[in-house]
């Protein structure tokens, strides 16, 4: 979840190089919404287009809006870990009718208004089939109850740690807003090693996975130049992903609570 101090004085900086950010890439995080206000307001400060990354936020809201619906272009991901699902794909949001028929121009191959195959432009073939939108239309009717769901889940990891010191479930500080609580995570003070964890789970086959890696340690990404403080790191060294799917049965989670009641 971007800071947007760091993310002003980056513009700022690349400013002074003659090199303008196209565009501000804000994502909310495991369902939980990055601080809209500040960054929108960034972003019209400086005039750089804010592309919401939505892909994990469907359901999430900040300030009773819809997440998804605060950026220039937000995004959704309809992949197979998600809170609901058309096995792979997503969606584009935009409030511009002229970039939302750009869009879709260039992700139907670019194809000019001719009877033969005619392009001026590259274009690529982003389509989603029509029996994967169907699906995924449907799942969108039922996208309250699998917030639900995961919310569950959230709670019941929330009350079976509540006894650990050197375990801390996260939770956003924002006030006046709403996670989907797709995936519920933790973060382990610096008695306990995450792999620890993560390889005391796997022998019983359970998933765990460390948070995501942040992008300037990338290998893809590592001789860029990068703004940060140090936090996205630290939590990548301290933090991991529990089992959060809408479908863990309540043997699975108890089975899930045993052995962590192992570790800790």
């Amino acid at each position: 979840n971007m800071c947007p101090e760091i993310l002003e004085s980056a513009i700022i900086d690349r400013i002074k190089l003659g090199k303008k950010p196209k565009a501000i890439i804000a994502v909310h995080l495991y369902g939980n919404p990055y601080k809209v206000s500040e960054i929108n307001y960034i972003s019209k400060k400086y005039q750089i287009p804010v592309v919401e990354d939505c892909a994990e936020a469907l359901g999430s809201t900040y300030e009773d809006k819809f997440c998804g619906t605060f950026g220039d272009f937000s995004i959704l991901s309809f992949n197979g870990n998600k809170i609901i699902t058309t096995s792979g794909g997503g969606a584009l949001i935009s409030k511009s009718e002229r970039m939302k028929n750009k869009a879709i121009f260039l992700s139907t191959q670019a194809r000019d208004p001719a009877e033969h195959y005619e392009h001026s432009e590259i274009g690529y073939n982003y389509r989603l089939s029509n029996i994967c939108a169907g699906i995924g239309r449907g799942q969108l009717k039922v996208i309250e109850e699998r917030v639900q769901q995961r919310t569950l889940i959230n709670e019941k990891y929330r009350k079976f740690f509540s006894k650990f010191e050197h375990v801390n479930v996260f939770k956003s500080s924002l006030k006046n807003t709403k996670s989907n609580n797709w995936l519920t995570t933790i973060i382990l003070d610096s008695k306990i090693k995450i792999h620890d964890v993560i390889d005391v789970l796997k022998q019983e086959n359970i998933e765990c996975r460390p948070l995501w890696k942040p992008m300037h340690l990338q290998p893809l990404y590592s001789k860029y130049l990068k703004y940060e403080s140090g936090v996205s790191e630290n939590l990548f060294n301290h933090g991991l992903c529990l089992p959060s799917g809408s479908n863990i049965t309540e043997k699975q989670i108890e089975r899930i609570f045993i052995t962590l009641e192992k570790i800790f």
